[in-house]
């Protein structure tokens, strides 16, 4: 016979990491112990709050099915990290669409990441994927931010500013001002365009998911000139995010996000000696959260369902 030590009325915490690629869940018990992971589309609220909510609640049924347990909203105590949420008017319609849940916590991608990556403790993250935001958290638990401010005037050195500034080289290139290469080859291939018009076509389309599947590229033709110099200029970028949040420059830096690897060894040296492996992810910071909202609700005396 199987055994769970989970009831539904004990309830169910969940993590939710959303960004402009992605979602990732982790799914546990009411103690914390994780039972699950698993993964759905995009939910940064910029790509609208009906889709965030149907990545979620998508990704969390999957955790729930791994895990060869019912779902049911009900049950569940959820802390959300989720890109976006500094926009006020996104932020209360990602609210009152919310499911009826036994108890909910949000905050910005930004504060789960430095909360996952440094445990709690003082330091500093640079998140790099579709979007970038750089946080810090200090010893009494302070969480400043820097960047963040959204594509495409801000997220430097993100998948979408780096694909934002690759696709001008392709169109240097269509128009006879530069000559065709193989940097300018793999960027019609990920577009799809095959001359001028195909591409203003890709452009007037593309968000920022789109333009962030065209930094590969970038890191893979690095030895091209203008590829190498818009990676140089990304690497002082994330060093003057992790400068505004730590002037003396002392903390431990971690990189986190789907960029953060190759981004690594582009960093200016100084940088790159402060920086440490995150201890956990985004998802787990956000499975914090949850932790503290059902302490929460238990202690406001709320009864088990």
């Amino acid at each position: 016979m199987t055994t769970f030590s989970t009831s539904a009325s004990d309830g169910f915490l969940l993590g939710i990491d959303g960004g402009g690629s992605g979602t990732r869940v982790i799914l546990a018990d009411a103690h914390g112990n994780e039972l699950a992971r698993a993964s759905g589309g995009p939910s940064g609220l910029g790509l609208g709050v009906e889709r965030a909510w149907q990545s979620i609640g998508d990704a969390c049924g999957r955790a729930f099915e791994a895990s060869a347990r019912p779902f049911d909203w009900r049950d569940c105590t959820l802390g959300c990290g989720l890109a976006g949420v500094n926009n006020a008017d996104w932020f209360a319609a990602f609210l009152a669409a919310a499911p009826d849940v036994r108890a909910l916590s949000v905050e910005s991608d930004a504060y789960t990441t430095v909360l996952g990556a440094h445990g709690g403790e003082s330091g500093v993250i640079v998140a790099l994927g579709t979007g970038s935001v750089a946080a810090s958290l200090d010893a009494a638990g302070v969480c400043r931010i820097a960047g963040g401010y959204g594509f495409p005037s801000g997220d430097e050195a993100s998948g979408a500013w780096l694909g934002l500034r690759a696709v001008v080289h392709l169109q240097r290139v269509l128009d006879g001002r530069m000559p065709e290469d193989g940097w300018s080859r793999a960027l019609l291939a990920k577009t799809g365009a095959t001359d001028r018009d195909s591409l203003v076509v890709w452009l007037c389309a593309a968000n920022q998911t789109a333009y962030a599947t065209l930094a590969p590229t970038v890191f893979e033709f690095r030895d091209h000139p203008d590829a190498a110099s818009l990676l140089d200029r990304a690497g002082q970028e994330i060093a003057r995010l992790v400068a505004a949040l730590d002037p003396p420059g002392v903390l431990p830096v971690a990189l986190c996000g789907g960029l953060a690897a190759p981004y690594e060894p582009l960093v200016p040296a100084a940088l790159r000696e402060r920086v440490r492996a995150p201890r956990a992810d985004s998802a787990a910071g956000a499975l914090e959260l949850a932790r503290r909202a059902a302490s929460a609700f238990r202690a406001a005396g709320n009864p088990a369902r």
